[in-house]
Formats: structure tokens, sequence, C-alpha cells
């Protein structure tokens, strides 16, 4: 199984959209993709309909067993969506209390890579849909992935948000002897507008063949998506978002 790992410690960039939008496609390619939500305002979880002040299980409870947890108790906490292979591990508000509660405990940062080993056989792929700030959850989900998929929205601000990012993550590196695979991705591009052009000359030029090439443009589709709980390339193939996705998804799966 495949992990990747969406972040950036700035909210409002695309983080969702973006592990909506390339868990949509994997499933439509055939491929058995599980999505987590770690952010406790549980974006990822009502997009699908799923509410987070009433669901029965969710990852708090991976965290929650973590001594004692087999592939059945990970499995029931599983959320199934309107797509066949597509699933979620749904968050809830609850996860706001990880770090003060647990996040001292030794061996709290393997939580999340533990738990998906369990289940490793069960999925091609897991994207893990990151909160904005660190804590114990963005360190779970950068130790458990094998690739970072970092969305910057094309604006001044962003750009600041990505700089704190990858300090965070040269950090974890040395602490887990590991080199991330980066992939930062242009978000919410508008061609017509000079402070996106701007940002994203700046992105090519501090940070190089980090940067995918491409950009994900605006596109009024996402929000629409959202309200029929489907991913933009279930309930809208044909449009401009679909198209940037599905060619990021192609640079990803090199």
């Amino acid at each position: 199984m495949k992990v990747w790992t969406v972040a950036n410690q700035k909210g409002g960039v695309g983080k969702t959209t973006t592990t909506v939008s390339l868990g949509g496609l994997l499933a439509e390619q055939g491929k058995r993709v599980l999505m987590i939500d770690t952010d406790p305002h549980a974006s990822l979880s009502y997009y699908f309909g799923i509410d987070a002040e009433a669901t029965s299980h969710s990852v708090y409870d991976i965290f929650i067993q973590s001594s004692s947890l087999s592939a059945d108790n990970v499995m029931d906490c599983l959320s199934p969506t309107k797509l066949d292979n597509l699933y979620v591990l749904p968050a809830t508000m609850a996860l706001a209390t990880l770090d003060r509660t647990m996040g001292s405990e030794q061996g709290m940062g393997l939580v999340l890579k533990k738990a998906l080993a369990k289940i490793a056989d069960e999925f091609d792929v897991a994207i893990i849909d990151c909160p904005p700030v660190l804590g114990v959850l963005m360190v779970n989900a950068l130790a458990a992935c094998d690739k970072v998929i970092v969305p910057t929205q094309t604006e001044y601000l962003a750009l600041k948000g990505l700089d704190r990012m990858i300090r965070t993550m040269e950090i974890m590196g040395r602490s887990l002897n590991k080199t991330f695979d980066t992939v930062i991705i242009p978000t919410m591009f508008d061609k017509r507008t000079n402070a996106a052009l701007a940002s994203r000359k700046k992105l090519l030029s501090d940070y190089g063949e980090r940067v995918w090439e491409g950009v994900i443009p605006v596109d009024t589709h996402f929000r629409d998506a959202s309200l029929v709980q489907l991913p933009i390339s279930s309930a809208y193939p044909k449009t401009r978002g679909v198209s940037a996705y599905a060619k990021l998804l192609a640079v990803l799966e090199k």
C-alpha cells in the first residue's frame, strides 16, 4: 500500500480538495483507496456526509486503542462512500484533545503508521488529509507516508505557510532519519491575476524541482461536487479541475 500525506501548515489551500480529487480518480481506476481524516475540523468527513459529532468510530479510536490494535479494529472504523473502492477513516472533534492527553506518551508519533501496516493488504493507496497545525496528528501523518503532497495556494500569504511546512519536514526528516519525497502543488491558480502569476514564479524559483510543473485552477465545480458528496471526477468529469488532477496523478504514480 502506498501512503500519501497531504499537508500544509496553512488552512484553506486545498488539502481536502486534493485528497478527495486524487482519491476519486484512483478509485475510478479500480484502485482500493482509503482516505484518512486527521483534522479535528473534519472537512473530509463532512464532505462525504459523515457527521464528526455523531460518528461512532473514527481515527480517534485508533489512537485510544493503539496498544491493542488489530486489523479488525481498524477496518471497523472505516466508512464507505458512494463510490466503490473508496473509503474514509473519519475524524471527530475529540482529536483536538490528543496533544494534551496523549502527545507526550512514548511511541505516539507512530500510531497511524502501525495501524496502516495492519491493513496494508486491503488497500492500494491511503491518502492522509492533515490538520494545518503541527502536533501529534501531523507527526503521525508524516511518519506514516511514502510521499508528501503540499498544496499551496498561489498567493503571497500561502507561501509563508509553505516555508513553515518545509522547515517542519526538515526537522521531522532528521528525527525519523528519512528524506521526504515532496511534491508542491500550486492550487487555486487564476492566470488572470498578477498575484497568482508572481506566486507561481516564486514557487518555482524557491523550490525548483519539488514544484509540480502544472497548476490546479480555480474551478467552482469543486464546491458543487461537495454538495452531492462525490469527487469532482464523478460529479463533473469534463471540467478543468478534473483534467488538472488527472495530470498530477500521472506524475505522482510514476
